[in-house]
């Protein structure tokens, strides 16, 4: 699939080509998130709709026409999903209307997984671990189900009633870092939870006063959720603890256009490294 096809559009001087242009390369790069790669007749219809020919709507009926005429039978192909969820991501991105509230964040994850998973927009009902790669293995704590509405709900509170006045952008980025993480953390839904919370966070940002309409999110998505991971890891045991300096970074980079190198290696635990490292007095 080729990416470049988008970057272009975002360096255009057309405004409507170029935000349709931010929006589709954005939502097809989110889909590495989960490992899912976009086909070529999604590129093909996204292009299209970016050069006005088509418009969001008419994509997505598109798209629902093309896999009705060509289904997949199996179950571990999710290119269906990873285009329709594109074209969904693209057209939320690309609309204005936005509210900071728990029920727009559970209406995102609906209007993006509708048809593709049976919970779309339902709070999970039980507990969850995931692998990570980049814990070697080991697996974040994420919310209590018992807990997810009372948190979520907490989460928005707190951050409704927060002042970002008299603070310098280090003290912004930083905030914002936290805020996402923990929003991340309660991973409220069975799937989807960091393309859904990704999604409202760009909406988020917007309401703040931040653009965020580079190629950051489209090219770094899997850094942006390894380092939501280590912003919500401990083991003080072997010297490791949760941190949003690697979330920050990728922060600094969409928000301020800096150009911090955003390696996923880097933050890649290794217990024996993290010894090692102790034994040296590196860490």
């Amino acid at each position: 699939m080729d990416k470049d096809s988008f970057k272009k559009y975002i360096r255009e001087s057309e405004p409507d080509k170029q935000k349709k242009g931010y929006a589709w390369h954005t939502a097809i790069g989110l889909q590495a998130v989960d490992g899912l790669e976009p086909s070529e007749y999604l590129v093909q219809t996204a292009v299209r709709n970016i050069e006005g020919e088509i418009s969001f709507q008419e994509a997505n009926a598109l798209l629902q026409a093309y896999y009705e005429e060509n289904p997949i039978h199996s179950k571990e192909d999710r290119t269906e999903e990873a285009d329709k969820v594109s074209a969904r991501i693209a057209a939320l991105l690309s609309e204005q209307a936005f509210s900071f509230t728990p029920n727009e964040y559970l209406s995102i994850h609906r209007k993006l997984f509708a048809g593709i998973y049976h919970h779309a927009g339902y709070i999970r009902d039980y507990n969850i671990t995931k692998k990570e790669w980049v814990l070697n293995g080991a697996t974040v704590l994420y919310g209590s189900a018992t807990e997810l509405r009372a948190t979520l709900e907490y989460d928005f509170s707190e951050e409704r009633k927060f002042s970002y006045r008299g603070l310098a952008m280090d003290g912004i980025i930083h905030h914002l870092a936290v805020f996402v993480s923990r929003l991340w953390q309660i991973h409220v839904f069975e799937e989807g939870n960091t393309r859904t919370t990704a999604v409202f966070f760009i909406k988020y940002l917007r309401t703040l006063g931040f653009d965020a309409t580079n190629d950051i999110f489209a090219e770094n998505a899997w850094y942006f959720r390894n380092a939501l991971v280590r912003a919500n890891y401990n083991d003080l045991k072997n010297g490791i603890f949760e941190t949003t300096e690697y979330l920050e970074l990728f922060l600094r980079n969409l928000l301020l256009e800096e150009h911090h190198q955003l390696h996923n290696r880097a933050m890649h635990i290794s217990v024996g490294l993290q010894k090692t490292e102790k034994d040296h007095g590196r860490v």
